[in-house]
């Protein structure tokens, strides 16, 4: 041994390593799961250099690869489609399934370490078949960096692609520059020839040909690693400044258009602990979830362009996510934004986002889908959190593209070939019918084995329980749809059916509809194809309703407001998200930590009132602080009516909703705000007594009065410096009139009445009103008894034209009040050739910095549709199709905050006013300065 030693320190070693791989026969795959793929593990350089340590090598033939088949024959390969011979089996991406032989290693890029749902069939045929899968994206040395990568050209081609396509979406935003110049990374020979074109560019730029109406770009590189550094060589061909992260808003405002910005972003310039700020990497490796991301606050609402080349794991914060995009992608009113004559502003910042790292739902959250060669960019909309294949349009344009290193295939597959030479000479002694310990492989690949044997190697055990989380989450129960989010409607009333079929739109949405009257569920299931209805009294304890909260992704409660805290609780205990149109009370209040803790969002006040009232008044409030304006007065009006041609009736009202809530806010008490006083209006009927005229819609004669305790709202809407304050309720002229004798009669008194229990003898209407005024005479004259009751109460008309002094055969409901509500749904309801309508109107007061008052009004008016021609009612509606709305944008992650919710926030606000204007529900707006 020493003899052999004699010779140089090389030679002894290719002596050494040629013994040890004498005999071994492994093979390059050819690469089949895009038209795309050219690069190869190794060149045919490598292969010689493989050969001459004693390997044979199998190359797969392939007229795709960059680099001929004549190149690999002449460096000494077998080229030969059998390559079962083979121990070990080199690719570049995953192998499909049917192709895998039995006990054989393979090396690639798997795609599986996160439990990747469309790879798990890869991983459970390599276990079935006892696969030795090496995976190259787990080759790492002890402290975790990466040993074998494509990072540094995925960045390179990256870069060059992002540019190419700043160009174009510039463009179609109505403004040449210099990046048109720049081609995708796939047209250009190598990178030299594309760094050129990049040169170019920046030669036009540093001679100020940039448009003045774009400002000073800049570009945010996440990371430091290989994709970094390959994406910003590039980027260095231009005129480029680098800045700290603090001097992002500086430049952005006031840089120069003869060169662009660049900043590197560490992740201690945006990871900082949860409780108590800071930053430590060791902490952050191990716990993740302990840490948030401040990189959408801080710094991406300076980004011209994002270049996203970080690694991300589960459970590490997300760099933007969905609702993180909703603002920093709407129209901006701010000073970065330039405007020059006769071109177009941009609509926002963020421009682009190159997303290297190509890890859907990651870091980048609305990424959810690569983009490929083909089609490499997609512009995202916010508003609609959904992409198109366009440039032109609202929206971020992204490029995703999970195979870049491929547009550069001959020095993608040099650099490759050289890093994983050396860790290949050790793969080489795989058996992969052999156990693992009969093995001694080095650190990195042992590292980076995730199965072999038929099992997942320790490290990678925690796949199982990743899988079963992710089933867990998508499939509640074995009985859930694959595929589909599960939603359970309670109620199938009045309002139920728009919002069942604005849901049933989506085909990755699954409907279960369940009532206490199952004809109602019945008729609402048959009239969508693929709904199911259930019977259920969720009053019961004996009932289903934890059961069918647990197997559901979210539920939406349409039944009377009371039931929503015992329905709030099963869905914190079903880790189920909850959505009511209905006005947020203190028994569901009070779940607000605990529904955290379950990672659910209990989300109420999304209907009409309340509900698109909070969406329009946010909207007008919001904007106008942000121009440094301040509300000084709100007054806001809003009510569900017949159309003037069928307010034919004393209460010139008919019953689209529940007739009792109706007559039961009529004795409630108010509070609002009055020129800096506080006004309050004791309960007991008080409020009919003042109605004030509404003059807004000259062509309407209406009436409307204060509705609750308005006052609550200066702090949730924000409204620091107003000095009155009233939110009310609106009717036609005469409802007031009409209702304040049924409340002097005890009409609408909710409290048990003897005469009116269910199993009493039968009485009439007539008898129930001699009752009422202390009479005896059950045969009294009719005229005798109208003179009485206008004794007691003043105006009859109303009470006699809705029929109640006549023989009518009463249907007792305990109460007067739940008797009376069941009499007028019927007396009062819409017939099948008649139409509601909803009127809603806010008058705002504005003071401007300049000294200027402004009076803003916005009237929002929509009319129902009659139910003869299946249409739904205006209430049906814009109660239905907001909460159809937030519960659709809980299931899509649009909507993330957890615990107790109120639409209050912009990214929920204004998607939700979006996409109701899609639904035709727009608001009109007026505008007079004083």
């Amino acid at each position: 041994m020493f003899r052999i030693l004699k010779y140089s320190d090389t030679a002894s070693l290719r002596v050494f390593s040629r013994s040890k791989h004498t005999g071994t026969v492994i093979a390059i795959r050819r690469e089949d799961q895009s038209v795309w793929e050219r690069r190869a593990s190794f060149s045919p350089a490598g292969v010689k250099k493989l050969i001459k340590q004693g390997v044979k090598v199998i190359v797969q033939p392939s007229n795709r690869r960059a680099y001929p088949m004549q190149a690999y024959l002449n460096a000494g390969a077998t080229v030969q489609e059998d390559i079962s011979e083979a121990s070990v089996i080199f690719g570049v991406k995953q192998v499909p399934v049917d192709a895998l032989i039995p006990q054989k290693t393979y090396c690639f890029f798997s795609h599986t370490i996160k439990a990747q749902e469309s790879n798990m069939p890869l991983l459970d045929a390599c276990l079935e078949k006892n696969i030795r899968l090496v995976d190259y994206e787990k080759l790492m040395d002890r402290n975790g960096q990466r040993l074998v990568a494509f990072g540094k050209y995925a960045g390179v081609a990256g870069m060059v692609n992002i540019l190419h396509g700043l160009g174009l979406r510039l463009l179609a935003l109505g403004h040449h520059t210099p990046f048109m110049h720049v081609g995708p990374a796939h047209n250009y020979r190598n990178s030299s020839m594309a760094r050129q074109a990049v040169r170019d560019c920046g030669y036009e730029i540093a001679l100020g040909m940039m448009p003045k109406s774009i400002g000073p770009l800049t570009f945010i590189f996440t990371g430091s690693g290989n994709v970094s550094q390959g994406a910003q060589e590039v980027f260095q061909e231009l005129p480029i400044e680098y800045v700290p992260p603090e001097s992002l808003r500086k430049v952005a405002e006031h840089g120069s258009q003869n060169k662009l910005y660049a900043c590197e972003i560490s992740r201690s310039d945006h990871l900082e602990r949860r409780d108590g700020g800071g930053f430590d990497p060791v902490e952050y490796d191990q716990y993740p979830e302990r840490y948030i991301s401040t990189f959408s606050t801080n710094i991406a609402p300076y980004a011209s362009v994002i270049v996203n080349g970080i690694y991300w794991a589960v459970g590490a914060p997300k760099l933007i996510t969905i609702p993180d995009a909703k603002n920093l992608l709407r129209p901006a009113n701010t000073p970065w934004l330039p405007t020059s004559r006769g071109a177009p502003a941009l609509p926002h910042r963020m421009l682009a986002i190159c997303d290297i790292s190509a890890d859907p739902g990651g870091s980048i959250e609305f990424m959810n889908e690569c983009t490929t060669i083909d089609n490499p960019f997609c512009l995202y909309d916010a508003d609609r959190n959904k992409d198109q294949k366009s440039f032109k349009g609202p929206g971020v344009l992204v490029c995703s593209i999970d195979n870049m290193p491929t547009q550069l295939p001959r020095e993608a597959t040099d650099f490759f070939g050289d890093l994983l030479y050396p860790y290949a000479l050790d793969i080489l002694q795989s058996d992969a019918s052999k156990p693992l310990s009969e093995h001694n492989f080095c650190q990195p690949v042992e590292g980076a084995i995730i199965c072999s044997n038929g099992k997942l190697t320790p490290g990678y055990e925690y796949i199982n329980e990743l899988r079963e989380a992710n089933y867990r989450s998508r499939h509640k129960t074995e009985g859930s749809s694959l595929g589909k989010k599960r939603v359970l409607v309670l109620g199938a009333g009045f309002v139920s059916a728009p919002l069942v079929e604005y849901l049933h739109r989506e085909s990755n949405v699954s409907i279960k509809v369940g009532s206490q009257i199952k004809e109602e569920a019945d008729r609402l299931a048959h009239r969508y194809q693929g709904i199911e209805s259930v019977y259920i009294n969720v009053e019961d304890e004996s009932t289903n309703l934890q059961n069918l909260c647990e197997e559901s992704d979210v539920v939406v409660s349409l039944l009377p407001y009371s039931l929503h805290g015992l329905i709030a609780k099963h869905c914190v205990a079903g880790r189920t998200h909850l959505v009511t149109a209905s006005y947020l009370n203190d028994e569901i209040k009070a779940l607000d930590e605990s529904a955290k803790e379950a990672g659910v969002t209990l989300m109420n006040e999304v209907g009409l009132d309340p509900g698109i009232d909070h969406l329009l008044a946010l909207e007008c409030i919001q904007e106008v602080q942000e121009k440094g304006g301040l509300v000084e007065s709100f007054v806001s009006f809003c009510g569900g009516l017949p159309a003037p041609e069928h307010s034919d009736n004393p209460l010139r009202y008919k019953f689209s909703w529940s007739p009792r809530g109706v007559l039961l806010n009529t004795l409630s008490a108010a509070k609002y705000l009055s020129k800096g006083q506080v006004v309050e209006i004791s309960g007991g009927g008080d409020l009919m007594t003042a109605p004030r005229d509404l003059n807004f819609l000259p062509g309407f004669a209406l009436e409307g009065f204060p509705n609750r305790d308005s006052t609550k709202y200066q702090d949730l809407y924000g409204l620091a410096g107003v000095h009155t304050l009233i939110r009310g309720t609106i009717r036609y002229k005469g409802f007031s009139d009409s209702i304040k004798p049924m409340q002097l009669l005890g009409l609408i008194d909710p409290n048990p009445h003897p005469m009116l229990h269910p199993h009493g003898p039968e009485i009439t209407w007539r008898q129930l009103i001699i009752n009422f005024l202390g009479l005896q005479d059950a045969d009294m004259f009719y005229e005798n008894l109208k003179h009485r009751l206008a004794e007691r109460v003043g105006n009859t008309d109303g009470i006699e034209q809705l029929g109640l002094l006549e023989d009518i055969k009463v249907v007792k409901m305990g109460t007067p009040l739940d008797t009376l509500s069941h009499y007028l749904s019927g007396k009062l309801a819409f017939g099948p050739t008649e139409r509601d309508l909803v009127v809603l109107r806010h008058d705002v007061g504005i003071r401007w910095n300049d000294g200027r008052r402004e009076h803003r009004g916005i009237n929002f008016v929509a009319y129902g549709q009659p139910s003869i021609n299946g249409g739904h009612s205006a209430m049906a509606v814009t109660v239905g199709f907001p909460a159809a709305i937030a519960a659709k944008m809980i299931l899509d992650g649009e909507i993330q905050q957890r615990g107790v919710v109120l639409p209050f926030t912009s990214d929920i606000y204004r998607t939700m006013l979006a996409r109701l204007e899609n639904e035709g529900l727009v608001a009109h707006t007026t505008s007079k300065f004083l």
